[in-house]
């Protein structure tokens, strides 16, 4: 199965209303900015859309209309992940009954499975849908890692398995899953948690799921196009300008995003509970992040 998966991740926010629905018309205006800002695919629900925060029955409806929304312009994945296997696999046949491109499959949440039973998750679930996964790597949520010998073992038993997303921010793990995949697969891609692209794709790396899309995209896509070319005199002021700008998103999260991108006119109402949003305080600083980073000049306002 061929794969070209590489670029930007456009991770959107999920969108609610007043009276805490989800708002399915504000989340595909979203999607379409996204795609008209250049991003190369999209996943939802990743916890930067409060995965945890919804029912099966929100979901399934958001994943129907991430694909609409979409239109086939990019290939989008749906995050499928819960803590049971039985769940998650009825999450992974109602995308592909949608017509997803693929999924992506954390580790189950709590239980902290052992390595046989880690390793059956993620076979039961590739193995019963037609669609590419990729692997979301994030032991602070997970308390298990998704080891090189794991991540190995996959690639050879799963032809549809096309990716990893590593959060755990360690250069050794990430380097390593760079090399072991390249070696069992010439077209897997290995995608940093957020966009610290340029200690990343030098050596290897495919890209990044974004968090600062959301607010930045300019600025998100100049970095990657510069790393992508290795342009390491470009890139390192992007990458410690974004670095900055992740600073202050990553708080409260995704709390402090949903605010900055109020700031930019797209407004998409604020967290669910237990996330509360930011106070008077936070919103200062955030308005002043973007200030300073130029972010609401240089970057688009409204949808």
């Amino acid at each position: 199965m061929g794969n070209d998966l590489k670029g930007i991740v456009g991770a959107p926010v999920t969108p609610f209303t007043k009276d805490n629905r989800v708002d399915v018309e504000t989340f595909a205006r979203q999607v379409n900015f996204l795609i008209k800002q250049g991003v190369q695919f999209i996943a939802h629900p990743m916890h930067i859309g409060e995965s945890l925060n919804m029912s099966m029955e929100e979901r399934k409806s958001l994943a129907k209309c991430l694909v609409e929304a979409a239109g086939g312009r990019v290939p989008v994945f749906v995050n499928v992940s819960v803590p049971g296997t039985d769940l998650t696999l009825d999450l992974a046949r109602h995308s592909e009954k949608v017509g997803a491109a693929g999924i992506v499959l954390l580790s189950p949440y709590h239980w902290k499975p052992p390595k046989d039973a880690h390793i059956d998750h993620f076979l039961t679930i590739g193995g019963a849908v037609g669609l590419k996964m990729i692997a979301y790597n994030n032991v602070g949520a997970t308390h298990v890692e998704i080891s090189h010998g794991i991540l190995a073992h996959l690639i050879e038993k799963l032809p549809n398995f096309v990716g990893l997303k590593d959060a755990s921010f360690d250069m050794k793990y990430f380097a390593e899953a760079c090399r072991v995949s390249s070696e069992l697969s010439s077209d897997f891609s290995v995608y940093t948690g957020v966009e610290y692209l340029l200690t990343s794709m030098p050596v290897g790396g495919s890209g990044a799921f974004s968090a600062c899309a959301e607010v930045a995209p300019r600025l998100t896509l100049s970095l990657y196009e510069a790393c992508s070319r290795l342009d390491v005199a470009k890139a390192r002021p992007l990458q410690f300008k974004v670095s900055k700008l992740l600073n202050i998103l990553m708080q409260n999260y995704p709390a402090n995003i949903k605010y900055a991108m109020e700031l930019m006119g797209r407004l998409v109402g604020e967290t669910r509970k237990p996330i509360l949003p930011p106070d008077p305080r936070a919103k200062a600083d955030v308005k002043e992040a973007l200030t300073a980073l130029s972010v609401l000049k240089d970057e688009p306002h409204g949808w």
